[in-house]
């Protein structure tokens, strides 16, 4: 992953991008509108990314979809929000492009290109003020990333697959020239370009940057896709560019294990609680799922236990993940609470009492010390459900500085002429650490300042070509 200048290239397109997940196939679709020839490069024979593995779930302000349901909504709420979970940390101009264009990209997505969006009912997310996620209709990130695929092979871009961008070529004044591949024989090419989208994501698949970055992470479960190496940002700092928020990431601290399946957190959400070995809730898992991996990592042998009921299950059936989970069989159903406890090797007794301090906290009888609040949902009742589930670590949220506009930035705040950052490869708006990531933060970023990227790559190729 060296930065080279001086090389001849045989084929030149005037946008290139790295990678074929969310943020690159939105990046495509808005340069192809913008009236440029593109060429997505993907190490993956399939388009994939860490987008597949997720919920697939947008946040939006304002939607056609929010004002059917009769949701009042707007932008400046909606970076609030943001603002709020990460403590005023991320950069606000940023946030503010964020959240003031998401409703309009998923708008364009569904309108134009025919991505069956929808709002997300039923819940609220852990910090978001009103109902804003919005899904298509299995609730899946690959679902999602089809769709995607599908609309951007129809818009006319070209996706070169198997093929991983290893070097990329820049001239003294930071002018990008071209990238050189390889593909899974050894064999590549040069490509040259008028200007390249990053959207290569994060580094969560780079044991040693994790280790490095958010050393509390190293040993847990990664949950993101292997291909994200932190090429980008490897690529960045040779260059020189501003770099921020390394330590922040999303967690999730509800993945079943040993399946490795993801299990909706509309299940705590809603009325559920997590329980360690010994039977006991350990923490208040409505602050965040993010922070929640870190909090399960922390109990003995990195093992929590999600509990639940009939009400939640039938809620958590509307997403494909879990039924996913329930097929595989890490969903355990048991009649009475000590049943369950049994099942799964608890102690009846510690897990009852854990119940019962619930329902108490559910009837208005005292305080949880973890600062939970439990009057506003039912408490549980039986049959009981239960997962065994491990923390994990999703993707990295910290990455390339850029501006409004999607360049990169150089340490000293200009700009690089031709080199535009979106998704994972960027900056994220979760401020610096696990703790302020709100829900949706990644693909908010990845279609809001992917479609931004590309049309800013589409205006930027004629004269960076001639």
């Amino acid at each position: 992953m060296t930065v080279g200048s001086g090389v001849a290239f045989p084929v030149a397109v005037p946008v290139v991008i790295v990678g074929a997940g969310a943020a690159g196939l939105t990046a495509a679709l808005a340069a192809r509108e913008a009236g440029a020839d593109v060429l997505i490069v993907e190490r993956d024979a399939v388009p994939s990314g860490s987008t597949a593995l997720s919920s697939g779930l947008i946040p939006a302000a304002g939607t056609r979809w929010q004002a059917a349901k009769g949701v009042a909504d707007d932008p400046s709420r909606f970076a609030a929000d943001i603002m709020a979970k990460n403590k005023q940390r991320a950069d606000p101009a940023i946030v503010a492009v964020a959240a003031a264009n998401a409703g309009a990209t998923l708008e364009w997505l569904g309108a134009r290109h025919g991505v069956p969006f929808d709002l997300v009912e039923g819940f609220l997310y852990s910090g978001h003020s009103v109902l804003r996620m919005h899904g298509t209709p299995r609730r899946s990130g690959r679902e999602l990333i089809d769709h995607l695929h599908r609309a951007a092979t129809a818009s006319g871009a070209e996706i070169m697959t198997s093929a991983r961008a290893q070097t990329l070529h820049a001239g003294d004044n930071g002018r990008i020239a071209g990238i050189d591949i390889v593909r899974p024989d050894g064999s590549g090419e040069a490509i040259g370009c008028g200007a390249l989208v990053l959207a290569c994501n994060g580094y969560g698949g780079n044991r040693e940057r994790v280790a490095r970055h958010i050393p509390e992470m190293a040993d847990a479960l990664y949950f993101g896709h292997p291909g994200n190496q932190g090429e980008a940002l490897a690529w960045g700092e040779a260059l020189g560019a501003a770099i921020a928020d390394l330590g922040a990431y999303q967690g999730h601290g509800s993945v079943a294990h040993p399946h490795g399946i993801l299990v909706t957190w509309a299940l705590m959400l809603e009325g559920g609680f997590q329980v360690n070995a010994a039977g006991r809730r350990f923490s208040n898992e409505h602050a965040g799922y993010s922070e929640q991996a870190v909090a399960v990592l922390r109990q003995p042998g990195k093992i929590a236990y999600s509990i639940y009921d009939e009400r939640l299950h039938q809620l958590a059936l509307g997403f494909e993940d879990y039924r996913a989970a329930v097929k595989a069989g890490a969903v355990r159903r048991a009649p009475s609470i000590r049943e369950l406890a049994a099942s799964f090797n608890l102690a009846p007794s510690a897990l009852g009492a854990t119940l019962e301090e619930t329902r108490a906290l559910a009837a208005g009888r005292g305080s949880d010390p973890f600062g939970r609040v439990f009057t506003d949902k039912p408490p549980l009742a039986p049959p009981f459900y239960g997962v065994r589930v491990t923390g994990a670590l999703f993707h990295t949220q910290g990455g390339l500085e850029v501006d409004v506009s999607a360049r990169v930035l150089r340490r000293d705040r200009s700009s690089f002429p031709n080199l535009l950052a979106a998704g994972g490869a960027a900056r994220g708006v979760s401020g610096p650490t696990v703790d302020g990531y709100l829900s949706g933060n990644g693909l908010l970023t990845a279609v809001t300042l992917g479609r931004i990227a590309g049309t800013t790559a589409a205006s930027t190729m004629t004269s960076t070509m001639n």
